[in-house]
């Protein structure tokens, strides 16, 4: 197989950030050729935008719907072998799902459906196409973040019993105090959007992290949003109790108001030897507790580090990595899976993180309009 692999993308057209996110990304392994895409539902703003990039414009198709029927009339070995989903989230159910049932690999933005049956679907789809199918929870790249896993694999914390993850932004507090800007943004209008903002914008991150990190799967929630007025349909803002276990205890924050916040995500673990703290505006410091000793912190690029963490660091110790290295680590394990390459478990998101982010996401919102009751997860 050719070393690069034939990349088409969905959205991310303009001044996305999510866009240049992903194109970045999927650049700095040396992996993926762009070879078509629809930037743009109008035609003539994705030619442009292409030519803008300097992608040549012969399959900057009209429609999703044309890209899959014109890419498959190619011979296997020129049409586009995976798809990056790049666009508002109502739309990743039923682009994922033809992009499976036609033979493509997936790269998908989160989160990955509207709903949890959209996920069970799709999981199915998954299953019968024996493709590849990646979720872009962009932390678990980090190199620090898969340190973490890594250590709490081995049994740096000795029994995890209290977990608090959060994850607090800002961007909408100016928004939802006017009443025309809020019943115009996509990401409050449910039709676009979902069942929910916050938690399913950010707090499915914050909720991944925990799962990716402890290995522990969260067993039941009680959930409490807060919505700011009575015209908005979405939660802005939420706290979720969660229980792990008989005794293995946490919560998870979120807020798209917490005024002057940028991208606060962060979390915290503790277990009877010891605990880990990692945020996301601090990415490369890891802070490990034990007890009776010396605060420590590791950092990407040192022979202490695991051999995961080492394999997604790019740079020698002491140049810091970001927000895109992280990401490209999430395209580089879905190469090496395309490929089939061996590599570790935990080198990309998977369709199970996508269901069990539905389920998440579900499971807030029934409890909040229960009147704040537990919830059990599938």
């Amino acid at each position: 197989m050719p070393k690069k692999i034939r990349l088409g993308i969905l959205g991310g057209g303009g001044e996305s950030l999510i866009g240049i996110l992903h194109r970045v990304a999927s650049q700095i392994n040396d992996n993926y050729e762009i070879v078509g895409a629809v930037f743009n539902p109008d035609h003539e703003v994705s030619l442009e935008f292409a030519k803008h990039i300097d992608i040549p414009t012969n399959r900057i198709y009209k429609d999703f719907e044309t890209l899959i029927e014109e890419e498959l009339k190619l011979p296997e070995n020129e049409r586009i072998q995976v798809c990056s989903v790049q666009t508002p989230n109502f739309l990743h159910y039923p682009m994922a799902k033809k992009l499976l049932d036609n033979g493509f690999h997936v790269i998908c933005e989160k989160p990955m459906t509207m709903n949890l049956e959209e996920a069970k679907s799709l999981q199915d789809s998954h299953e019968k196409s024996g493709k590849v199918f990646a979720l872009t929870h962009t932390y678990t790249g980090y190199p620090m973040v898969r340190q973490m896993r890594e250590m709490i694999k081995a049994g740096a914390l000795g029994k995890i019993h209290k977990v608090d993850a959060r994850y607090y932004q800002g961007w909408i507090n100016p928004i939802i105090h006017d009443k025309e800007q809020r019943s115009s943004v996509w990401r409050l209008d449910p039709t676009k959007a979902g069942i929910s903002s916050c938690m399913g914008d950010i707090g499915v991150h914050a909720f991944n992290l925990v799962e990716y990190t402890t290995g522990l799967e969260v067993k039941s929630l009680l959930c409490d949003f807060n919505y700011l007025y009575d015209d908005n349909q979405m939660d802005v803002d939420g706290t979720v109790l969660i229980r792990m276990g008989e005794h293995v205890k946490g919560v998870i924050r979120g807020s798209q108001v917490a005024t002057g916040e940028e991208n606060g995500l962060a979390i915290r673990i503790y277990g009877q030897k010891g605990g880990f703290v990692w945020e996301q505006e601090k990415p490369n410091f890891l802070y490990f507790f034990e007890e009776g000793k010396p605060l420590q912190v590791y950092k990407p690029g040192h022979a202490y580090n695991s051999e995961f963490s080492l394999d997604g660091t790019k740079l020698p110790a002491g140049h810091p990595e970001g927000i895109f290295d992280s990401m490209a680590n999430i395209y580089l394990g879905a190469a090496r899976a395309i490929r089939g390459e061996a590599q570790n478990d935990g080198a990309y998101p998977t369709m199970r993180d996508g269901v069990r982010g539905m389920n998440f996401i579900e499971a807030t919102v029934e409890s909040h309009k229960n009147g704040n009751t537990w919830v059990n997860l599938d």
